[in-house]
Order: structure tokens, then sequence, then C-alpha cells
């Protein structure tokens, strides 16, 4: 099935360098070449600051972007990706990322997708005065190697300025003293910059996401042969080693088709048959 695209050209929708991470991995196990089309404006569809709202879920608008993609392009194949970045969804306390990536295939009208949470990125923000001392925060977030978003942090009417992109300590100090002087409160918010070129935590979880949805579109659906075929969802309930009972563990991975809709469910990869007691809603209500 990796042969299936051999020679073909899809479209990456991206401003912001994301091929750098994506291609290879189409490249090496799909033989799909990936190009980047001009004069596509990805903010359009959304930001990460906010002053252009995202529509929709992550799903809705990394589909977005690669039809817009593909229409400009003139190509009936396309990549995006769409990101989400706040609390962790099972441990709210720490920060994570959603990474989504889908595959359009207008011939065969199927779209594939593939997610991954990542547990370690360089996301975090600082609310700052002009003189204070931000050495703990730029070491957090790894800082210059990733760049900044300085913004008043109570903007002075409708209009709010963003510096986005910022790299070195002299431009940090300028967009601090002028986000500053525009705030309610003389103070500044300065936060990490989540664009993929500005971020390299950001863009290796998508180098590692791109292969996992390369691997995916490779896969065929053993009822229709169309590529594609992959966890689609998880069934809880791993047997309890001590009572028997349903754990809060995963017990099978249920597959699916883009295509059909045929769908299974399969043990878990890893080979675990029973649960540690620890995990049993029974034993531990």
């Amino acid at each position: 099935m990796s042969a299936l695209y051999a020679g073909r050209t899809a479209v990456l929708a991206t401003m912001h360098g994301k091929q750098k991470a994506i291609a290879p991995a189409f490249s090496s196990r799909l033989q799909v070449s990936v190009v980047v089309p001009e004069m596509l404006d990805t903010d359009l569809l959304g930001t990460f600051t906010g002053e252009i709202p995202r529509f929709g879920t992550i799903e809705d608008a990394a589909m977005a972007k690669a039809r817009a993609a593909m229409k400009l392009a003139g190509l009936s194949l396309g990549i995006a990706s769409e990101g989400s970045y706040g609390p962790h969804p099972q441990i709210p306390f720490l920060a994570a990322g959603i990474e989504l990536m889908v595959f359009v295939d207008n011939e065969r009208r199927i779209v594939v997708k593939e997610t991954l949470i990542d547990d370690a990125p360089k996301f975090a923000h600082v609310v700052a005065g002009r003189d204070d001392d931000l050495s703990a925060f730029l070491g957090q977030v790894d800082f210059p190697r990733h760049g900044l978003v300085v913004s008043p942090n109570k903007p002075v009417g409708r209009a709010q300025t963003f510096f986005k992109g910022v790299l070195t300590r002299q431009t940090l100090a300028l967009a601090i003293a002028n986000s500053c002087s525009v705030s309610e409160d003389a103070r500044a918010l300065v936060q990490t910059d989540m664009r993929a070129h500005m971020n390299p935590t950001r863009m290796r979880a998508l180098e590692t996401l791109a292969g996992r949805l390369a691997a995916r579109i490779a896969s065929q659906c053993p009822s229709c042969g169309a590529p594609g075929f992959g966890i689609v969802g998880l069934e809880k309930g791993l047997p309890c080693d001590y009572c028997g009972g349903p754990s809060v563990l995963v017990r099978r991975e249920l597959l699916g088709c883009a295509s059909c809709g045929h769908k299974e469910a399969r043990p878990r990869q890893d080979g675990l048959v029973m649960a540690e007691q620890r995990y049993c809603t029974a034993c531990n209500p």
C-alpha cells in the first residue's frame, strides 16, 4: 500500500515552514512530493494569539486550510495541520498540546487523520512590567531558541498590538515597553510564539505526527482496500487481575476505514491482558 500514491504530489497548507517537518515522512514512506502554495494566508482562518478567531474545531480549521490550498494549487491531494494548546486533557495542572493532521484525497473522497498529544510543549506565559526580571521564564521556555509574542496585558480600546517572532533580548525589552505604554495596568503579556517556525518543540511534534499519518495512509482496509485504516477509538475495561471486573485501562483498540466504514476491534498492541488492582473501579470505588 505504500506505493499507492507513489509519484503523486500533495499540497501542504502552511505559511510557517511546516514542510520541513512533514514532507520527509510523505516522501520516504509514500513517495509523495509535498509542495507549498504561494499566496496562501492560513492566518485568515485563525491565529494562536486570537486577533483572528478560529472558526469551529481544530479539525474544521485543518480541513478549511487543506481545501483552500488544494483549490489554489489545483491538486486533488492536500495536507494540513492544526494545533490547540492549553491544560492537559488528563492532568489539568500541566500544559499540553493537541496536534491534528489531515490528508485529503478528493479522487477517493476520503479524509485520513491522526492526532498527537504533546505532553511537554514549550507553551507558557507571564505578565511583566518594564523592569521585571524574566530570566526564570526565559529559561523555562528556552528563549531565544523559541520565539515569543508580546502584547498589552489590558489593551486600551479595541485595537491590540502584537509583537510576534521576538527572538532577542533587545527586541523583547522594546516590545514590553511599548505594550506597557498602551495597557491599562502598565503591564505586558509575554507568551510563547506557537507558530511552527518559531517553536522547534512544536515542529518536532509535527514531525512525529507526520510519520504516524503517513504510516496510517499506507495501511490498507481489509474490507475495501482503501488507504487510511487505523485507530478510530478505544474500548476501556481491561479486566482487573484481582476481581476480574472492568478497569479504567484500555481493553481493545477500535480500528476503522476512512472509506467504507468497516471497523474491527483488536487487543492492545503492548500485549497487556490484565490490569493492576489500583486501576479497578470496583476495588477502588
